[in-house]
This record gives structure tokens, sequence and C-alpha cells, in this order.
């Protein structure tokens, strides 16, 4: 049988199709999905249950004249691929390749930039509203998952929306997961939503009989209302002025073409609750879908292998710290925004159940629960995102910081993170922590010192984060007693006798650091502290070495560099300082390495930058060839 799949660049060939063909280019679909991933790794169980959603949604709706928003976009591989991408798959999530998800730069069929979870519907509504504004005639379809439907920034949207009666169809894609198991109370409401498909079955076939008698039709749209408020009480959707369809098969496509093409006719606030199974299609993805949600280079016909055990990562590090600070201090609480696996808390989940909190996506919630619990006297820690933390600013300031309270904060992810690309990297949380008053910001730059500085945020009584990068540490030994390090207190690793250059290094590029200042013999400072700063060491190092450079996995702007700045200028220190960390740019996806690499924050880039800063020069003389000289700066 000839291929379909091969034959559609873009979505107008995919709408030649004959009806009948679709199921056959659902199974190509699928198996193109499958392979891809394998070879690139990715988003995987998400995607294979989109794959009929999505060859439904382009072959009914015009698009790209007609808007279609991902919510997250980590189930948009088959829309991807659709959309004249399918030779690019490839290159999925590599360093001058295609995004995991939607990015408008990339397509015009991705009209909005997705990454983040429960944004789609605030910027649907708004393509909507600007569409009747233009006097122009398009279809605004939001695609959002149960989990990103939990989020309160989803329901503000879906309230504004009834409000304002937009031309506007939201899918709901209930495939009763998140990346965790789903938690909350709305997935409860869904889940009694979909038990009762008696509801349904008896709504359309008395619907039907009771039409065919013109004088109780009034009896029939109250008897459907009757029924509503039996079954479904509250009709949720239907509160917020939506007109509710559903739930039907998300892996029918004969249902979803003939229930989107209706629906495209219906004007103001629709939702079409969609049921679809995550990993639909791949038996391994379906009996776990949460181990195959996000998946390395992988053999399908085998599945995923388990790793023989490595350096452990600093996730793992925080959650066996986690468990033994729990069985330590009974105040100890811990939370999550729904990240449970990422995060590191599976262990911590089944030790303490009654001690562990899933949130949901819900970042804003779960920094204010943490500062209600902490005015209760107990000990929250918040395992969370760089990127994720920074949609809770607000509550971080004003219902933590400001009152002064000992919540802590696990940063994972900070820094580079890799494959996932700009919308999940943690650039700019040195930036956003240090400004904020009460609050000790840490940057272990090993597994052990990561151990250490949890301990030491934990026994503050004021607000403390510790961030750390994605992976593995360099394999430093970790120390099983829970000792704390001296606050504000950094170190010097690398004493040069020549002091001509400092380093002053910011976590876990303290390593390339080290290496760099073997070749340019310059002295080298753990730092530890962002905030208190060991302003003391920083002075020593500008009293006794030519010039300085900071180096950090964060932007510049603002950082830890800018710190040590600040607090020698107060100081009366003039003294050459060079900055070194992110650059002022949104930094793309690809292998860490490489990305650190080209921001420059590698070895060789370390020592390329002094070199180039300082005017140094490497010694003509018998000297060894790692020692080097400095121009003195000019007067």
């Amino acid at each position: 049988m000839a291929s379909l799949l091969e034959k559609i660049d873009d979505p107008s060939e995919l709408r030649k199709l004959r009806e009948e063909d679709l199921p056959q280019l659902a199974r190509e679909l699928r198996e193109f999905i499958l392979g891809s991933v394998a070879r690139t790794g990715g988003h995987l169980s998400s995607n294979l249950g989109t794959v009929e959603l999505a060859i439904a949604l382009h072959y009914v709706f015009d698009t790209p004249r007609d808007r279609l928003v991902w919510d997250v976009g980590h189930q948009s591989y088959a829309h991807k691929i659709l959309t004249g991408r399918r030779e690019r798959m490839g290159s999925l999530r590599q360093w001058g390749g295609i995004a995991g998800f939607p990015r408008r730069v990339e397509s015009e069929y991705d009209p909005f930039g997705t990454a983040h979870a429960s944004t789609s519907i605030s910027a649907a509504l708004g393509m909507a509203i600007a569409a009747r504004r233009k006097g122009e005639k398009r279809a605004v379809v939001a695609v959002i998952g149960d989990g990103a439907m939990s989020a309160g920034m989803a329901f503000e949207a879906m309230n504004n929306a009834g409000a304002v009666g937009a031309d506007l169809l939201v899918i709901l894609n209930d495939n009763d997961m998140s990346i965790s198991e789903p938690v909350g109370a709305f997935n409860n409401y869904l889940a009694r939503l979909l038990s009762g498909r008696a509801y349904n079955t008896v709504r359309r076939g008395g619907k039907e009989v009771l039409s065919k008698l013109p004088p109780v039709k009034e009896l029939a749209k109250r008897w459907e209302e009757h029924m509503k408020g039996m079954v479904l009480p509250g009709t949720l959707f239907e509160e917020f002025g939506f007109n509710y369809i559903g739930p039907i098969d998300g892996h029918d496509l004969d249902t979803l073409v003939k229930t989107l093409s209706n629906v495209k006719k219906l004007s103001g606030p629709q939702l079409l609750h969609v049921a679809t199974r995550k990993g639909h299609g791949y038996a391994k993805a379906e009996e776990d879908p949460i181990l195959y949600h996000g998946v390395t280079k992988f053999d399908p016909g085998a599945g995923i292998v388990p790793k023989a055990a490595g350096k452990p990562a600093y996730t793992q590090v925080f959650g066996d710290w986690l468990c033994d600070m729990a069985a330590r201090d009974v105040r100890l609480i811990g939370i999550t925004p729904a990240m449970r696996e990422g995060s590191g808390l599976v262990r911590f989940s089944h030790e303490y159940a009654d001690r562990y909190f899933d949130v949901g996506i819900a970042e804003q919630h779960a920094v204010t629960f943490a500062a209600g619990l902490a005015c209760e006297g107990l000990k929250p820690v918040v395992a969370i995102y760089s990127t994720f933390l920074q949609r809770a600013y607000d509550q971080l300031i004003h219902d933590v910081v400001l009152q002064n309270l000992p919540v802590m904060f696990a940063i994972d992810r900070a820094g580079i993170v890799g494959a996932d690309g700009p919308t999940h990297a943690g650039s700019f949380d040195l930036t956003y922590l240090r400004c904020l008053p009460n609050t000790t910001v840490m940057a272990p730059a090993d597994e052990n010192e990561c151990r250490q500085m949890l301990t030491t945020a934990f026994m503050l009584d004021t607000p403390a984060a510790v961030r750390y990068p994605r992976g593995a540490g360099p394999g430093a030994a970790i120390e099983r007693e829970l000792k704390p390090v001296p606050v504000g207190k950094g170190e010097i690793r690398r004493d040069s006798k020549r002091h001509r250059i400092a380093i002053l290094a910011f976590g876990s590029v303290l390593h390339a650091a080290l290496a760099a200042a073997e070749e340019l013999d310059a002295t080298v400072a753990n730092m530890r502290f962002v905030k208190p700063l060991d302003a003391e060491l920083a002075a020593y190092l500008a009293r006794t070495h030519e010039a300085l450079v900071t180096i950090e996995e964060n932007v510049v702007a603002g950082g830890a560099g800018s710190a040590v700045a600040e607090a020698l200028a107060a100081a009366g220190f003039a003294i050459p300082i060079l900055h070194l960390g992110l650059p002022d740019e949104f930094i793309d996806q690809g292998d860490p390495a490489v990305l650190l690499a080209h921001c420059g924050l590698d070895a060789k880039g370390i020592a390329a930058a002094i070199l180039q800063r300082f005017g140094l020069r490497r010694s003509d003389s018998a000297q060894p060839a790692t020692v080097v000289k400095i121009a003195k700066p000019a007067a």
C-alpha cells in the first residue's frame, strides 16, 4: 500500500484525502513518530495520544488561516509533521534543529509559542478578539490537556471568554494524565464525567425520540437540563459561558471529523471534551505513560532498558536529602507543582505520603500554600524548576519574602537545560532572587556541596534557595551527615602564587574555571553564596590580584557577577572585572556541552575570554606554557 504520509507536506494536501483514508494516515503517522523519537529522544507518550486529533484538526480547519494553539506543545509532533517539518524531525531538540515545542519563528502553522502550561486559552482568546476587531472570519482553536486545565490561568481565560462571547473552540484533551498521575478536585470531576457515559447515550437517544414529537420538544429541553443537574452537578464549563460538547473518543477519526465539522459552524465559546489515551498504539507506552513521557534514544522493540547506575544526578541528591531530613525533622513538608518524577520526589512521596503534596500545575498556589504552612510552624520545601518558579514571582515576593517566612526552595534545572531549549532554561534565577531582601541564595559546585547547602537552607529561619543544574555533577563523594556550610562564606580552591588573575566562580561552573585556571595560572574561588555574598573574600582577592573574573551559569545582567562588582565598588575598589555568564539572548536547544561552549562557559571559552579581555600573552621565555603575562590597563 502506497504511503500517504510521504505525500503530505502541508495540510492542504491532507485535506485532499478521502475521509476513509485517514485511519491509514494515522497508522503511518504514529509509526513515524515512534521511530523518529526513538532515534532523537523527546516527548513520546503524549504525542502518540494526539495523532488522530492532529489529523482531524488540520483536515477540518483551514490552517494556517484558522489558528491552532497547542497548550504546552509537547504533544504537537504530529502537528509539526503534517505542517511541512517531517524531513526535519531528525533534528528535533538538537542544536540548529527544530524545537520540541511550537515556535512562531519556525512555522506559520505555529501561531503562538508554547512550552509552559495553561497559556493556550488566553492566547487563543486574544486571537479570536483580534479577528473580530479586524473583521476577519477565522476559527481559533486551543488544545489543552486535563493537567493544564487545572491551573488558574486557564480558568481566568475561560471566565473572560465566556463574558465577551468570543468565537473560540477549546478542546479539552483528556487523557487522565499530566506528567505524573493527575491530582486535584478538577481531575476527580473529569473522572466522574467520563464514567457517566450512560448520560450521553441516554441524552442522545432520548432527544432523538422526543424531537419527533413536536408537542413535547420543550419537555425534551427541560428533561436534558434536569439530567445534567443530576448527573453533572455544576456543569462547570457551561457556568463559564461555554457550550459543552462531549466527551467523544479522541481516537475515532470518523467521530472527530464529524464533530469538529459541526462545531466549526457554531458561534460563541465552545468546549469539546475529547478522551484520548497517552501512548496510544504503542503498548509499552500505554502501560507506563510516565516512563515514556520524555525519552532518550531507545529501541522501540525492546523498549526503555534501565541504564547501569552512574554518578547520581542532582535531582537524586535532592530526593535522598529530602527523605533523610524528613526522618530527622517531622516539620518538613515536601511540595511539587506536578513534577514528582522530574524533581526527584518519588521516594519521598512513598515514604512520607502524609507530608507530600503535589498541587498540580499551579506554581503560584504552591508558593503561597508553602507560606501558609510556614506561618503555622512547619518547614515547607518547594521543589521546583527554575523556569517554573518564574511563574510565581509575585507570590515569592509578597507571600514569602515580605513576611520573612522560612520557606525553602530547591531549584532544579538552573542554567542550561539542553534539549528543552529556552522555554525551560533556568537562565534568570540568580538575578531575580538576589534582589530580594531576607533571602539566602546558594549555588553548589558539586553533589556533596548541594547536600550540605540543602541542609543549610532548611536550618535557616528565613527564605532560602539552593539552585542546581540538570543532570549529574562531577562525581564528588557524598557525605551522609546532614551538616551545613557557613552562611555567606566561600573558599579558595586554587591559589596562584603569581596573583594576577582571580576567578570567582558561582556554582557548577567552578570545574570549568579550575581547568581554565590551570592554563592561565589563575587563582580560583568557589564563592558558594550569591546572597549573602562573601564580600570579605571578594575584597581579599581584589587587594591581592590585578584583575578579577566572575563566572556564573546565569545571565550576566544583574547576576552574581553584578553582586561582586557592587560590593567592591561600595568598598572603594577600582579593579578590572570580566563578567562571564549567559549572554543577553535566549539560548536555543541542543546538547548541554555544545550550548556551554557556545556561551563561552567551557574551560576553553573561559581561558580565551580572559586572554582576550586582559591582553594576556603567552610568555616568549623559557617558562612553562601555562604561565601568562598581563598587560597593565592603561591609566
